[in-house]
């Protein structure tokens, strides 16, 4: 894909790899809606970005504040070009020490705004992949952890476990309508994730803007080249 004049939407976008995938996407000459909660941090991004990022401050978990943003988006732009599922978070600890609410909100944050969001773009990706020959490219942003379990995060785990899933049945879905559907899992990438999620990071992570670089990489290969699953890790995480 060619993503010069291309309309594009980043789910976490206010921060970290979500910030670094709108900010390598309109360098390329994409509009990049961006959702986030954080209006005052979508409000810095678009100084940072200029006409080329458009902030809608949405809570992805909320059915009917994604309606309302994806409809938006489509009376302006008339399009979405790709979606990048990247809102995520974790709370981690051992599974008879985890609140409730923590459970829910990883399912909530990790999964339902994945099948939100991936939901609404659905309809006009295949209509214009009947129409055109190529509909539009998923990518969601999954974890290293979508591939092994280990102590403190199975939770986070089945958010992730899931998520593959989702993704690997939803490419064998839409791949015949021209749409594209990418999962990625990043390792340790340095951002707030760490700050909130009760792990302690590598001691070398990965930068958003690496990951941002292998995002952009996918989305612009050849309309008839899917790239369905990419594998990333530091070389040395222990520094």
């Amino acid at each position: 894909m060619i993503l010069s004049g291309k309309i594009a939407v980043v789910t976490g976008a206010s921060g970290g790899l979500g910030l670094a995938v709108s900010r390598a996407f309109a360098a390329r000459g994409a509009v990049v809606y961006g959702l986030a909660r954080r209006e005052d941090r979508l409000a810095s991004v678009r100084r940072d970005l200029g006409p080329a990022f458009v902030p809608v401050p949405c809570d992805v978990t909320e059915e009917a504040g994604v309606r309302a943003a994806f409809e938006r988006m489509e009376a302006e732009a008339g399009r979405v070009d790709v979606l990048v599922n990247n809102a995520g978070l974790g709370r981690f600890a051992e599974l008879e020490d985890l609140e409730t609410a923590d459970w829910d909100l990883m399912m909530n944050t990790n999964l339902r705004a994945v099948f939100l969001c991936t939901r609404a773009v659905l309809p006009g990706m295949k209509a214009r992949g009947e129409r055109e020959g190529f509909g539009g490219h998923i990518v969601n942003v999954a974890s290293v952890a979508a591939l092994l379990g280990n102590p403190r995060i199975g939770a986070y785990n089945a958010t992730k476990f899931g998520l593959r899933g989702l993704s690997d049945a939803l490419m064998k879905e839409v791949r015949g309508h021209g749409i594209k559907v990418s999962c990625i899992y990043p390792g340790s990438i340095a951002t707030e994730f760490f700050l909130t999620s009760g792990s302690t990071p590598s001691a070398n992570p990965m930068t958003a803007e690496d990951v941002a670089s292998t995002v952009l990489h996918i989305v612009e290969t050849p309309d008839n080249y899917l790239v369905s699953e990419v594998v990333m890790r530091p070389l040395r995480p222990g520094g």
